[in-house]
């Protein structure tokens, strides 16, 4: 029997093995390890590539975020409205600048849905933080019409749409600031951790630089207290590469992700609805199906891998217990969470392993 993992990492390295090779001795060779030549380029390299005016490389997709809160300053006292279905590490940027989560619904395709957020804003929200979950942006123009009636920044967070676009416009760009993760699993992944925030905002992105690197602009010269959040050297010189081929592989994903949805017949399974006025980069594959732990049981059993983005939404974790919310808080959410099965897809996967997923899918029966 053939095996079909859910992810594998490995093709993505050897399709440009020299390159990212020479890029890391070029790192070891320099003698310059932390906020040099490479990060710089990366930055540069990155903001034009998503056509925004700055990029601030830092250690990771969470950081991104965090320091965007800290950044605009919310804290205590004040609401972040954020979408109910997201991953927890959103909502922990909220919480982790002592600031309130203020869950709201997803629309059918799986974002935060503006019907929704403007009777979730109160005199104390101070942000909307969409998710572009599985590399499908958000329905942006409701969210960034009441952002700007009602004098609230927009944070994207962008950990899953490296490239994505809605109406034209990237990802990272359409809000107040846009956050990203390059964790090797990304379609830009680094690797190891890496992340970044990107703006247009002059004034925030001076203030994030300075928080990344212990509130200092210049050495022991701390104006802020900030943290230790720096994109490292050598990640920033590996992403430069497969920031090159990061089109390709989104190209390449959108291929099989079009070759599933013409394979995939199955009357149990409700297919990725993509976004009219969107550009989806397929980070994820993301079925629905009301046997879900059947079907990824049967593709078990075919061997095939799989995973459950996410099985637990983050208002009933055990981390935000505290918030009081129980079962039915959020239906919809609830319901998804039982309901999502993501499909294997990672570069390098040819036809034959796509027949082979859709093949097991279609010979399902609850």
């Amino acid at each position: 029997m053939k095996k079909i993992p859910f992810n594998v990492l490995a093709p993505a390295f050897e399709a440009h093995a020299a390159e990212y090779e020479e890029a890391a001795l070029r790192v070891l060779r320099s003698g310059w390890y932390v906020l040099g030549a490479e990060v710089e380029a990366f930055e540069r390299e990155f903001a034009d590539y998503l056509g925004v005016s700055y990029c601030i490389g830092l250690n990771s997709g969470l950081d991104a975020l965090v320091l965007a809160v800290r950044a605009l300053g919310i804290g205590p006292g004040d609401e972040v409205i954020v979408q109910a279905n997201t991953y927890i590490a959103t909502v922990l940027a909220i919480t982790g600048c002592g600031a309130t989560p203020v869950f709201v619904e997803p629309d059918g395709y799986h974002g935060l849905d503006a019907a929704r957020v403007e009777a979730a804003v109160t005199p104390r929200t101070k942000a909307i933080l969409p998710v572009h979950l599985y590399g499908q942006p958000c329905g942006m123009e409701g969210l960034l019409g009441i952002a700007a009636r009602r004098g609230l920044a927009v944070i994207e967070d962008c950990a899953q749409s490296h490239g994505a676009m809605w109406r034209g416009r990237k990802t990272g760009t359409l809000g107040t600031v846009g956050c990203f993760s390059f964790f090797p699993t990304k379609n830009l992944g680094a690797f190891g951790d890496a992340g970044a925030l990107v703006t247009e905002d002059e004034a925030l992105a001076e203030r994030v630089r300075a928080l990344r690197n212990y509130g200092s602009k210049k050495k022991y010269v701390n104006e802020i207290e900030g943290v230790n959040s720096r994109l490292d050297e050598i990640q920033a010189a590996l992403l430069r590469v497969r920031l090159r081929f990061l089109d390709t592989i989104n190209a390449e994903r959108a291929a099989i992700a079009a070759r599933y949805a013409e394979l995939i017949r199955s009357s149990f399974v409700l297919k990725p609805r993509p976004r009219p006025e969107a550009t989806h980069i397929f980070h994820l594959y993301v079925v629905e199906c009301d046997h879900r732990d059947r079907l990824q049981e049967h593709l078990s059993a075919h061997g095939i891998g799989t995973q459950i983005h996410y099985p637990i939404p983050p208002h009933l974790s055990g981390a935000y217990a505290r918030l009081g919310y129980g079962r039915g808080a959020f239906p919809e959410t609830e319901r998804l969470a039982e309901r999502v099965l993501s499909l294997p897809l990672y570069s390098g996967m040819n036809e034959d392993d796509v027949r082979t997923v859709c093949d097991a899918v279609n010979s399902f029966r609850p």
